[in-house]
């Protein structure tokens, strides 16, 4: 993954931010959209981007765009540079491949301990009735 180039085929664009702010709101654009393109990217291997597909399957449009928005900060410079490295620490996790799980068995020590405990406690609540008097 080359970082640089990766960063040159991010598109940004920037919108006004909604909410509370007053006439600051309605006059400048500060929220900044980004987008990235997954399937078109040549930063990326092939590899890569069906990893980055299975692991942002939730994150990503159908057509495998990538989108992104920050209105955090009142400048928008701020906003590219913070989504920008949102962007970037989200393909690094995105391409961190999970470890196979070794399937195990409950020891039987463990079953041994759970049993032990189930019938503490319920001894333990039946001590606690009213005597039984006939």
């Amino acid at each position: 993954m080359e970082i640089q180039k990766l960063i040159s085929e991010l598109n940004y664009k920037a919108v006004r931010s909604s909410g509370a702010g007053g006439q600051n709101v309605n006059k400048v654009s500060s929220k900044v959209v980004l987008s990235f393109d997954l399937k078109i990217s040549q930063a990326l291997t092939e590899e890569e981007k069906t990893l980055l597909e299975t692991n942002l399957s939730s994150r990503l449009t159908a057509d495998s765009i990538l989108i992104l928005n920050c209105d955090e900060d009142r400048s928008q410079l701020r906003n590219k540079d913070i989504v920008t490295k949102r962007f970037l620490e989200l393909v690094k996790k995105g391409l961190i491949v999970q470890k196979a799980r070794k399937v195990t068995r409950v020891p039987k020590s463990a079953i041994r301990k759970r049993i032990k405990n189930k019938k503490n406690t319920s001894q333990l609540k039946q001590s606690r009735r009213n005597p039984d008097v006939d």
